[in-house]
Parts: C-alpha cells; structure tokens; sequence
C-alpha cells in the first residue's frame, strides 16, 4: 500500500457532526426544555419543601451517628453546630457530621430542640415559606416529627 493511497483514505473519513445534525439536536433539545420546563419552574415551592425535607432526613442521619459515638444527641444548647465541632465529647468523630450546619431553602436556620416536645429525642423543623411558627400550604412547617416513615 502506498502513501497515496493511505491519505485518500483518511481524507473519506468524516470529520464530525454535519449542520443538519448539529441542528436535529438543537431542536430536540428545545422541544424537550418547553415540555420540561414549565413543569419544573411552576412549582419552586413545592421544590423548596423538599429540599427542606431532605435536609432534615439527612440532619437526622448525622443525629442518629452523632449518638452512635458519644451516646446522646446534642443538647439544645449544643444545638446544629455540634455535628460539624467537636463540643468536647469522648467519642465524637474528629471529621465531624455534616461539613456546614444547613439552613433551610429560604436562608433561615433550622430548629433544633432537644430533649423534643413532639419526640422524646429531639425536635427538628423548618419554619417553611413565611418563616413563622404554623403556617398552612405552602407556609406550612416542615416537622421532623411529621415526615413519612
């Protein structure tokens, strides 16, 4: 096989994506986003519920190890922040639980109560949308205590 031979056929290779394709896609992805879309940003606050929810779940998973290495949860005093330093506890994990104590998808701190009012370990919530205590609908508290499972 000779050299010219050999350039002939990388020169029949194709070398990408043609216009026509390039722009199938696009329009693909365009079709996608405006059935898409609409859906997902009708619906922030059910969005940011969720995510409060998820944040609590996994509060209570750094809890429940938080107690697994010094034999109780953290006092309200200790509040949050006992699960990212050490408060002084035999036991405690040096990397801590969480990296940052969280707040809520609205900015506010979740509340930490321990003993709990509403459980005998603790209480955990997010005072939701309006930032008050109660609220309904989309103002409503999101209470560890009331989370599925």
């Amino acid at each position: 096989m000779n050299q010219s031979s050999i350039i002939n056929r990388k020169s029949s290779i194709p070398k990408g994506f043609t216009l026509i394709e390039l722009m199938i896609v696009v329009v693909i992805l365009g079709l996608l986003a405006t059935m898409v879309m609409p859906k997902i940003l009708s619906k922030p606050d059910q969005a940011r519920r969720t995510k409060a929810m998820v944040d609590i779940r996994s509060i209570q998973s750094a809890l429940a190890l938080f107690k697994t290495d010094t034999g109780r949860f953290p006092t309200t005093a200790e509040g949050l922040q006992a699960l990212v330093t050490n408060p002084g506890l035999k036991g405690y994990d040096g990397d801590g639980y969480l990296e940052k104590v969280p707040t809520d998808p609205w900015g506010n701190r979740y509340i930490y109560i321990s003993p709990g009012l509403h459980s005998k370990d603790y209480d955990l919530k997010s005072l939701g949308k309006d930032g008050e205590n109660g609220g309904a609908d989309k103002d409503a508290d999101i209470e560890s205590w009331n989370l599925d499972g």
